[in-house]
């Protein structure tokens, strides 16, 4: 057992062809971070879900900061377990032969980068599991800027960490008794949230709503994605209203060329849709000339 492993990093993010970190992460370009506080958790979570990718989304957590703000960022994943003395002690003679040093929070806290995230699950332990507190949300917020936490488990102090303010915390319960009894099991490995999977690099899309696990190799796609289906969104509304189409034909997967072709006149013409133009709708006007497959029913 071996913790924060490079290989098996790469291995388990293969389909990424980007930048990584010294550790083996994705490192997702800022860009597309930036663009994900545009947009809604709906608009964001549709193409993964389409892809296959449904276990992404977490709505079951509690909120530090309950003020609308995103918590958009690179994922640290950590998993633990309940205590059990002769596990613990040969997990913290490993930690020790990696130079780690304190408790097995204050491993991954130690960790982290601007930008990052940390994804911990505590196996839904809240009292003594009380993952984050004052001290180490306010370590949080200096080294990743405007990262934070998600985790499956307890945080502590929470008039403390609320007055940290460039940092936002998911959570699933509050208790005052400090973290005890626990082993760590995995570093940056595939981490459980709930019902859904983080691995390391994953862009978490924190909101109001919940927790979507974005694969980084599926960020630049579901960014496009997500934007087209906004100003998509901007225009059905229009011609409902106006009812040149109905419901039914707005919801469809894949539109007619009549339909892209007054959604691209809108987007020429309509102020509120000009952040859009230059926009490749290439593929769309394909699927409308040769239908998709995969288009047995309406889109979700």
């Amino acid at each position: 057992m071996n913790f924060n492993v490079r290989e098996d990093i790469l291995q388990m993010t293969s389909l990424w062809q980007g930048e990584r970190f010294p550790d083996g992460r994705p490192r997702v370009p800022d860009k597309y971070l930036e663009a994900l506080h545009s947009l809604a958790l709906e608009e964001v979570w549709k193409p993964i879900f389409v892809k296959g990718y449904i276990n992404q989304f977490e709505g079951r957590l509690k909120v530090l900061h309950n003020d609308g703000r995103k918590m958009i960022g690179r994922a640290v994943t950590a998993t633990y377990c309940p205590i059990r003395p002769d596990l613990d002690e040969i997990v913290k003679e490993i930690g020790r032969s990696e130079g780690r040093t304190g408790t097995y929070n204050q491993w991954v806290v130690d960790s982290l980068v601007e930008g990052d995230v940390c994804v911990v699950d505590m196996y839904d332990k809240i009292y003594k599991g009380t993952f984050l507190g004052g001290n180490l949300t306010t370590a949080i917020a200096n080294r990743t800027k405007t990262g934070g936490g998600v985790i499956w488990g307890g945080i502590r102090d929470v008039e403390q960490m609320k007055k940290v303010q460039n940092v936002q915390v998911f959570y699933r319960g509050i208790d005052p008794t400090p973290i005890r009894e626990f082993v760590m099991t995995g570093f940056n490995t595939p981490t459980r949230i709930g019902n859904a999977i983080c691995l390391p690099g994953d862009v978490v899309f924190g909101t109001d709503a919940g927790v979507l696990f974005i694969p980084a190799h599926l960020v630049p796609e579901v960014v496009d994605g997500a934007v087209k289906t906004k100003v998509k969104d901007m225009f059905g509304f229009e011609m409902i209203t106006q009812n040149k189409f109905t419901t039914a034909q707005i919801d469809k997967n894949v539109w007619t060329k009549e339909m892209l072709d007054l959604l691209m006149e809108y987007i020429q013409t309509e102020e509120a849709a000009a952040a859009y133009r230059g926009i490749d709708w290439s593929e769309e006007y394909y699927l409308a000339e040769h239908g998709d497959p995969n288009d047995t029913q309406s889109a979700l």
